[in-house]
């Protein structure tokens, strides 16, 4: 038996709003939403499709709690649209469940709303598919697992199967 390997697939580049705080106590952390405003989908060189390109369609929401202990949980929501091509017009829906963790010397600071280097942090994610066409059951018929940077205004996510 053979190990899995992951094989890059696409990037997605999100634009995103500045989180709307919703409430903050010791016991539950800091529930915030970020708005989704836009945002680019490229094919991976090495992908099976490299030729795909899309669009981030408005109106996702990231909806995350960071607990007490710096770890975020989050649920991001969105649509994307493919262009050019073959794909042209296809869309599918994402449902992308992850966490994000802070070595604890920046846990206050991602607490208050802050950001941290990156490089400081694990962020991954695993996404579900919903499609609307049949060329992209191939998306629902893999695993798929993300890798993830978050900046102040975007969130860059590698999607990866695992083959």
């Amino acid at each position: 038996m053979s190990e899995p390997t992951l094989k890059k697939q696409f990037e997605i580049r999100v634009q995103v709003a500045s989180p709307v705080l919703i409430g903050q106590d010791s016991i539950s952390g800091r529930r915030q939403l970020i708005p989704i405003l836009s945002g680019t989908l490229t094919g991976a060189p090495d992908g099976c499709f490299p030729e795909l390109t899309g669009t981030v369609l408005p109106g996702g929401v990231d909806s995350q709690v960071i607990r007490p202990d710096g770890k975020c949980e989050l649920s991001a929501r969105y649509g994307v649209r493919l262009t050019g091509g073959k794909w042209d017009g296809a869309s599918f829906y994402i449902e992308n469940n992850g966490f994000r963790t802070v070595p604890a010397e920046y846990v206050q600071t991602v607490l208050a709303g802050g950001f941290v280097d990156p490089s400081l942090y694990y962020f991954c994610t695993v996404p579900q598919f919903e499609v609307y066409d049949r060329r992209l059951e191939w998306l629902k018929q893999r695993l798929f697992v993300c890798s993830a940077t978050r900046l102040p205004d975007a969130v860059i996510l590698g999607y990866y199967t695992v083959e």
